[in-house]
């Protein structure tokens, strides 16, 4: 058997290359997201900041299934909401959304934001998560909550407020209506989402099994500190895109 190699999160490339990959890993991250059920009709969306122009973003088509979304179908759009490359239309909550926390946060390489099942359901209660597990740690003071919900994110006002909510933050919790993550890299975001999801998930069957007891303040932040860093996420993401571009390399197709 042959040794893999572990790929390199710190591998530096030139800007064309930088695209590439960060376009190759969005088109997988959408094949995850689909895989597992992150789809909801045609909301949902995930973006990677261009990596020469920090006024643009790569993201997906309005309307195109996560399951089918390849390298060559993924659109390029500006703080203005002009679609620069692609020729499918730009959702405008995605626009309204990705827009101003990609402009607040320029640490920020991708945000990843859907109507997962789970992530909806917790974000009825309007409160944040509580460090009840270890894989819940990661989010330990380390997510915000957006308690305004306004309807559909169409404005970008609405998307300024929600930036302000995500803060400095890795996550937020949008009420009455998702979650959304972010990332030093598309690996990373999506890591923090899928976690996410699953955290939530977690808490909603303690809940419903009786009353959960939470973690020590100081073991959770301990345990935050070993698995809630960008490279941690990233690390923890890698099975996620081995298996899914080992079972749809198709999504890599760029033309």
């Amino acid at each position: 058997m042959t040794d893999r190699i572990p790929p390199n999160p710190f591998e530096e490339r030139s800007p064309e290359d930088e695209r590439r990959h960060r376009k190759q890993r969005l088109a997988a991250a959408f094949r995850i997201f689909g895989k597992l059920g992150f789809d909801e009709g045609v909301a949902g969306h995930i973006t990677a900041r261009d990596p020469e122009h920090s006024d643009r973003f790569w993201v997906n088509p309005f309307g195109m299934s996560f399951k089918q979304i390849r390298v060559r179908d993924l659109i390029l759009v500006d703080h203005s909401g002009t679609v620069l490359e692609g020729s499918w239309p730009v959702n405008p909550a995605a626009f309204a959304i990705h827009s101003q926390v990609h402009a607040a946060r320029p640490d920020v390489v991708a945000a990843a934001h859907s109507h997962s099942v789970h992530g909806k359901a917790f974000a009825s209660l309007h409160r944040s998560l509580r460090p009840l597990t270890q894989d819940a740690c990661i989010f330990h003071e380390d997510h915000g909550v957006y308690f305004d919900f306004g309807g559909v994110a169409n404005d970008p006002e609405e998307g300024k407020r929600i930036a302000v909510a995500l803060g400095d933050y890795k996550a937020a919790i949008l009420a009455n209506h998702g979650l959304i993550t972010v990332g030093q890299s598309v690996d990373e975001a999506v890591f923090w989402f899928t976690t996410m999801e699953r955290t939530c998930q977690a808490e909603l069957l303690a809940m419903a099994a009786g009353d959960p007891v939470e973690i020590p303040e100081q073991i959770a932040q301990g345990v935050h500190e070993q698995i809630g860093s960008p490279l941690a996420g990233w690390y923890s993401a890698q099975p996620l895109f081995d298996w899914i571009l080992a079972e749809q390399p198709d999504c890599l197709e760029e033309r």
